[in-house]
């Protein structure tokens, strides 16, 4: 038997949104957008700023997907799959609310 992590599987309804306590701000001490959690702090780069702004709980991960691949001209599923790889990330960390 191994011990082999579950990979969480993130819906395409799923109304993603950060949990009470978790707060997304732009700090220039730490040179950006942070993720402010209880006694913790991750710093997001740029495009996971932009992921993280349209988790407000009313958008579903089709619509930020979508949303996304039209504000920066990507194609639609390279940008699904680094959207739900990254919150499925903070989902574990407890950093979001799928």
């Amino acid at each position: 038997m191994t011990d082999v992590p579950v990979a969480r599987t993130v819906s395409p309804d799923a109304r993603p949104r950060l949990p009470r306590g978790v707060r997304l701000v732009h700090n220039e001490a730490q040179g950006g957008w942070v993720l402010l959690a209880p006694e913790r702090v991750f710093k997001a780069d740029p495009i996971a700023a932009e992921i993280v702004k349209r988790c407000t709980g009313e958008a579903s991960v089709d619509a930020i997907v979508d949303d996304l691949a039209a504000t920066f001209n990507a194609p639609r599923e390279r940008i699904l799959a680094d959207v739900t790889a990254m919150l499925a990330g903070l989902a574990d960390k407890k950093l979001l609310e799928l």
